[in-house]
């Protein structure tokens, strides 16, 4: 049924425990999986300019949290003595749910999972959700886990 599995990865608690899902739905359809890591633009404008070192700051840090993640998922595939074939991909400047669409389009994804956070009401409402922007906008299944 799913050949291409998208698992989006944040390195969270959430994500996590979404990576396990994602991991086992792969071994049980024989499907193809790739991990992304979307690091969100520089939040601060003009400050990096100023001062590059907060910029190349926040990149190292995503970056070492990007590896972290992928190390966790291709962990969770090299278990239980069925390999998974795992790709990762981490992706820069864009915000999280595009990068995770666009990721998904590219590769030709037959279903994208992802950990959600749980947020409600006006934390909800303030923040928003990586997870439910994906599911809006997203033209083939999202498979939330919470």
């Amino acid at each position: 049924m799913f050949k291409k599995i998208l698992f989006a990865t944040d390195g969270s608690d959430a994500s996590a425990h979404a990576a396990s899902m994602a991991v086992n739905m792969a071994r049980a359809y024989g499907a193809r999986l790739l991990a992304v890591y979307v690091v969100d633009p520089y939040p601060y404008l003009g400050i990096g300019e100023m001062n590059p070192y907060g910029f190349q700051s926040y990149m190292a840090a995503a970056q070492e949290l990007s590896v972290t993640a992928f190390d966790h998922v291709k962990q969770l595939a090299a278990k239980d003595g069925t390999a998974v074939n795992i790709d990762t991909r981490l992706i820069e400047d864009v915000a999280a749910h595009k990068g995770i669409l666009q990721a998904a389009a590219d590769d030709g994804s037959d279903l994208i999972i992802i950990g959600s956070h749980g947020r409600n009401g006006i934390e909800k409402f303030l923040i928003g959700s990586v997870a439910s922007k994906v599911v809006a906008h997203a033209s083939l299944p999202v498979l939330v886990v919470r």
